[in-house]
């Protein structure tokens, strides 16, 4: 059997569409037909080398998505062939398996334990979480990375408790999410911040209090006339070293709590003043908002299965896999919140 795939065989430079052949699964493995695939923000990364070395080229992309398994590994005890699916590169329960090799003729093609840019992936066990709600496709793609790692960067990392004061810094999917999360924990007020009007007023639709247009501002003055005293909780989804700065004095001393979510580009660094920290501010690392896929995901279906969640506010552009590029350079270019890749959309 062969899939074709969008791989990144040099850096910076257009991801090739190759044909490859499916290898035969080894346990703990399962074979996805993957209906969509999100893009994110690493990818970008990967793309344009902000990564680091990357040892592994040529390789796929992709870490978030939806699918069907249609076929299993030995071993396998999650899901069976028919089950509908979200892909996340965040680990649940089940084998953590090595990624594959793909062939194309005599070239390999590497793939970490999950990829999502190609019509048909094998991936590790533990990437796929079995639908138990009557979603759509569109939602469960983004229910991979972008929902609950916005959702979970409140809930898990910061546990931000009713009538709290949060910032969140960044409206892509995670700081549209991050604010609906601030949301359901009801804090209050519930700050958005970005340099595009649109963006500010999806933060609007997704539970925002109050919108702040940071483009040739300053953010903590602006912030200021809100809370003068600083926010009980930040929560940075850029990835600007800057920002991340900013965030850190935009908390309230004794008890303000910072998450960062954003990545910063390899080689960057992070510059703070100790007295922030003397202060009792409190900074979190958070990796993709401390799910635990297995429970989270299950919370984050029924939220969408009830009509409390929906992810109208990403405003997902579509396209082919055959136009996966423009997908990039449109995302890169901040034209579209959240691209969507449909694999089953033909290039006309």
């Amino acid at each position: 059997m062969k899939t074709t795939a969008a791989v990144l065989v040099t850096l910076r430079e257009s991801l090739e569409l190759i044909d490859l052949e499916i290898p035969a699964l080894k346990p703990g493995q399962v074979l996805v037909e993957i209906r969509y695939s999100g893009v994110c923000h690493t990818q970008l990364m990967e793309w344009q080398g902000q990564r680091g070395e990357d040892r592994f080229l040529p390789h796929c992309l992709g870490h978030e998505g939806s699918g069907t398994i249609i076929d299993v590994g030995p071993n396998i005890k999650k899901c069976r062939p028919g089950d509908k699916v979200i892909l996340s590169w965040m680990k649940g329960h089940g084998a953590d398996v090595p990624g594959t090799q793909y062939r194309c003729g005599q070239r390999t093609v590497n793939a970490g334990g999950i990829t999502t840019f190609m019509r048909h992936a094998i991936l590790s066990e533990n990437r796929v979480t079995p639908l138990v709600e009557e979603l759509s496709a569109t939602e469960a793609a983004f229910l991979g990375c972008a929902v609950a790692t916005g959702l979970g960067s409140v809930k898990n990392t910061l546990n931000i408790s009713q009538g709290s004061s949060v910032l969140v810094i960044g409206l892509g999917g995670i700081g549209l999410f991050a604010v609906a999360g601030a949301k359901f924990n009801g804090a209050n007020p519930i700050i958005a911040a970005d340099i595009n009007d649109q963006r500010l007023s999806s933060a609007k639709n997704m539970g925002a209090t109050h919108l702040l247009n940071v483009k040739g501002s300053n953010l903590l003055k602006e912030l200021q006339r809100i809370c003068p005293g600083g926010v009980s909780y930040a929560i940075e989804a850029t990835g600007q070293v800057n920002v991340m700065q900013q965030a850190l004095s935009a908390v309230k001393p004794r008890g303000g709590a910072v998450a960062i979510i954003g990545n910063a580009a390899f080689g960057q660094t992070l510059s703070l003043d100790p007295s922030e920290l003397n202060q009792g501010k409190k900074l979190f690392g958070t990796w993709g908002g401390d799910n635990h896929p297995d429970d989270d995901f299950l919370t984050y279906q029924r939220l969408f299965a009830e009509k409390k969640l929906s992810a109208d506010a990403l405003r997902p552009t579509v396209y082919s896999l055959e136009n996966i590029n423009q997908a990039l350079i449109d995302f890169h270019n901040r034209s579209v919140t959240r691209p969507l890749i449909d694999m089953q959309m033909l290039d006309s």
